[in-house]
């Protein structure tokens, strides 16, 4: 992007209206307890996992990233997040009917029951469908949108500009005092002819006395 003039600042109108703060806070909120669930379920049932505990840690780190990011009205994570979502939901559908397949005598316990880790995953899915939602609706909502707001000339072109506008003035003001009207001047020569008819001729004689 490149460098606004000086003098301009950017606005994001669409970042300002209700729906956007709502649907950036909303869909932060659900990655966030996306992340939770995950840990908790990774973390409780560790012993369980078999081998699937780097693919867990890395869905909590991404998770967790893209809410910081999305916090600050970044628009690029959305179609990822829903993505990776619709991955992390199917994931959720199978892995949920085994956690309670091992909710029986025979079955080594994790550190929480088999039947908790099984119910967290279920919640996962709507979480999972909810945040698709919602991350859709903020990329549709075009948090990217900028405007230029502000003078766009900089502190030496105001001077200039000014300067300019002075010395028209200044310009102006002596052509109004040298110059003069064509009826102006027009008038000045009648009066001047009529004060010479009226003047009487040299050496005539004066006039009669009573």
């Amino acid at each position: 992007m490149e460098a606004s003039a000086p003098g301009v600042q950017i606005e994001h109108p669409n970042r300002d209206k209700p729906e956007s703060k709502a649907t950036k806070a909303a869909v932060t909120l659900l990655l966030l307890t996306s992340a939770g669930l995950t840990a908790v379920i990774t973390f409780g049932g560790w012993s369980a996992l078999q081998g699937a505990e780097g693919g867990a840690i890395a869905y909590i780190i991404i998770y967790a990233v893209m809410a910081y990011y999305v916090t600050r009205w970044n628009r690029g994570v959305l179609p990822v997040a829903a993505a990776l979502a619709v991955l992390f939901m199917v994931i959720a559908i199978v892995a949920a009917p085994g956690w309670f397949a091992r909710d029986k005598a025979g079955f080594d316990d994790p550190a929480l029951e088999p039947g908790i880790l099984g119910l967290l995953t279920l919640i996962l899915i709507p979480v999972q469908l909810l945040l698709i939602a919602f991350a859709l609706r903020g990329f549709n909502q075009e948090w990217n949108v900028e405007v230029e707001v502000g003078g766009g000339e900089s502190e030496e072109e105001r001077e200039a500009r000014e300067e300019r506008e002075e010395r028209a003035r200044r310009a102006r003001e002596q052509r109004a005092q040298t110059a003069m009207p064509w009826e102006l001047q027009q008038q000045q020569q009648q009066q001047q002819q009529q004060q010479q008819q009226d003047e009487p001729p040299s050496g005539g004689n004066p006039p009669p006395q009573a």
